[in-house]
């Protein structure tokens, strides 16, 4: 059995939730998950890499057991991990993206460019060509922030919404466990948790004005990038993980027939992969 370790850290005045794994010492690897979910996310791929590399999975800030963040914005997000991957000890590592972590991440390595030495992103969007269609009353919000507009993406936050999500796309929906957004449902209905969630959909738009910031980080670092998708994600479409080969010639992109929950039905897929890029 994989020996993965459950802790928490204490950073600038709120406990971050961690699993580690690996030994410290060899090639390091952050697991940075996505809404609505938390490190739980990575509960099968975790084992299929931790002989080779030391993972480490936080919950963000306002997720799975982590703290809420003292700013529901993705700047404090991004803040946080930052401090975060100095107090464990990750001063060079390559990053794993997806969904909310993807902005996360990038910002991290917008701001501390020597720290990532490669980037893995699933279904983590940089690009206005990944967005879908079901980010039409998202933005109908970020034109008019009004609170009937606020008001209308709590379905985002209710069970049926969560098991869409992890299903839709997902050519034989059996081979989803149910623990996952079950988990997810717990950690949303915390008191305050609607309110954290919102606010973060609100914010979104300032990640998408980043998105040239992003795109520049990649032409001028090249980092080694790459993308495995699940094709039939709603939210993140495969032309932004094509677009990546855009600002890096030499990214690597796979697609698998699944939805935007990849790693619920191919893990060992996306692990094999991964195994193969960072060598």
């Amino acid at each position: 059995m994989t020996d993965i370790r459950h802790r928490t850290r204490h950073i600038d005045g709120i406990d971050i939730f961690y699993r580690e794994a690996g030994t410290p010492g060899a090639p390091k690897l952050l697991l940075l998950h996505g809404f609505p979910t938390s490190s739980h996310m990575f509960r099968d791929l975790i084992p299929k890499l931790a002989d080779r590399y030391h993972l480490i999975a936080p919950d963000l800030p306002g997720f799975g057991r982590s703290d809420f963040p003292k700013e529901n914005r993705f700047a404090a997000l991004a803040a946080s991990m930052a401090a975060f991957t100095e107090q464990v000890g990750f001063d060079r590592f390559a990053v794993y993206v997806f969904d909310f972590g993807a902005p996360t991440g990038f910002r991290l390595a917008l701001d501390h460019p020597e720290r990532v030495t490669a980037i893995i992103s699933q279904n983590g969007n940089a690009y206005e060509d990944g967005l879908g269609d079901s980010w039409h009353p998202v933005r109908a919000y970020w034109q008019d922030p009004s609170q009937t507009n606020r008001e209308a993406l709590r379905t985002l936050l209710t069970e049926a919404t969560t098991i869409w999500q992890y299903t839709h796309g997902v050519p034989a929906p059996e081979r989803v466990s149910p623990d996952g957004y079950t988990l997810d449902m717990h950690y949303l209905e915390r008191d305050g948790m609607a309110d954290v969630q919102l606010d973060l959909f609100g914010d979104y738009r300032h990640n998408i004005a980043l998105y040239p910031a992003f795109q520049d980080y990649f032409r001028t670092y090249q980092p080694r990038v790459l993308a495995v998708w699940g094709q039939n994600d709603p939210f993140f479409r495969p032309p932004g993980a094509d677009a990546f080969k855009r600002d890096v010639p030499e990214a690597e992109v796979r697609f698998f027939d699944t939805g935007h929950f990849a790693l619920e039905t191919h893990a060992d897929e996306i692990a094999a992969a991964i195994r193969e890029f960072l060598g």
